[in-house]
């Protein structure tokens, strides 16, 4: 009892919400095993209430060292791996063990993010590339849960941001600049709907630099095709293959730019001079194929989320930070 006021316990959860102190247990423990309404009620009742679970705090207190987790899409996407280098590169020197918890579906989401801050379970939180609601960020935020965002910010959470428009207007100049006015754009088509789809706003920015100068961009200079070398080969042979074909190809991502250099070279065609490529990422895969790309520093994001969380765990009462990582042209030899 403090102030006079009761701390809510999870039969006062049970009382509210209506549901029995073993469903509420398993919201809290298990939320994938409930159904989306059930846990919504009970996670209302939960906020309402401000009750916060005490075992797994309990638990934690006497464990020597402390956990992180991280909540990512499901993807092999070497962007991903990278990242995800940075983070665990960063704590392998801390005394925390990581924990990764992978979404395949926007109900994984959702019950992570409602059932994580309550478990008491984690002295902290990174979601990587995934939306976060105001309802989610409230609970984040009441709850205490040190959390960074990479990719996708909200005022009230700290983030680490990638301004993917201006990657893709930065890409498009440096190959007007270059002379080229017949530039074609190459993206992947099958990011899931719970995740966000950073090819969107590097189209968004191919599209802003081209009418900036003035130039026409036909419908066909802009395929999007499922993520891997194969299809980006096909479609690179499409685009050589046309009437009138581009001079550029600008290639949302370093992989897809490494199936545009394979079609090339089927083909015969000679890079740069008869085909300029430049893709996005920096990969460590590109620099083998001198592939010429913009550096959003995948390792150094993970790094800096990991750097802001400890700070924030070490006092909670530092204000919250949101950091640019600047995007950069890597000029190697395929421009």
């Amino acid at each position: 009892m403090k102030n006079g006021k009761k701390v809510p316990t999870i039969f006062d959860v049970s009382e509210l919400s209506g549901y029995s102190i073993s469903t509420i247990s398993r919201v809290i423990n298990n939320p994938e095993k409930v159904n989306d309404e059930t846990r919504r009620k009970i996670n209302d009742a939960i906020d309402q209430l401000g009750f916060v679970p005490k075992a797994e705090a309990r638990a934690r207190a006497l464990r020597f060292n402390g956990r992180i987790g991280v909540i990512t899409p499901f993807f092999t996407a070497p962007s991903f791996v990278q990242r995800l280098r940075g983070i665990a590169g960063s704590l392998s020197k801390e005394n925390f063990d990581l924990v990764i918890y992978t979404v395949d579906s926007n109900n994984r989401l959702q019950s992570y993010l409602s059932s994580l801050p309550l478990t008491g379970n984690l002295d902290g939180l990174v979601i990587m590339s995934l939306p976060v609601n105001d309802a989610d960020v409230k609970r984040l935020v009441e709850l205490r849960l040190p959390t960074v965002l990479i990719e996708y910010p909200h005022p009230l959470l700290n983030s680490v941001e990638i301004d993917d428009v201006e990657g893709g207007r930065v890409a498009t100049e440096y190959l007007i600049m270059k002379g080229h006015r017949r530039i074609a754009f190459l993206g992947d088509s099958d990011l899931p709907e719970y995740s966000i789809h950073p090819v969107s706003f590097r189209l968004k920015g191919f599209r802003k630099a081209m009418k900036a100068a003035n130039i026409e961009v036909p419908e066909s200079f802009i395929r999007l095709a499922p993520y891997s070398l194969e299809h980006a080969r096909q479609i690179a042979k499409e685009f050589i293959g046309l009437p009138d074909p581009p001079t550029a190809i600008f290639a949302a991502t370093d992989f897809q730019a490494l199936g545009v250099i394979k079609a090339a070279r089927q083909l015969g065609i000679k890079v740069p001079d008869e085909l300029a490529i430049i893709g996005f990422d920096d990969l460590d895969m590109s620099e083998f194929e001198d592939l010429t790309t913009i550096r959003q520093h995948l390792d150094e994001s993970g790094r800096l989320a990991i750097e802001i969380l400890l700070s924030h765990i070490a006092d909670s009462n530092r204000p919250v930070q949101h950091v640019y990582l600047p995007l950069t042209v890597v000029e190697r030899l395929t421009v």
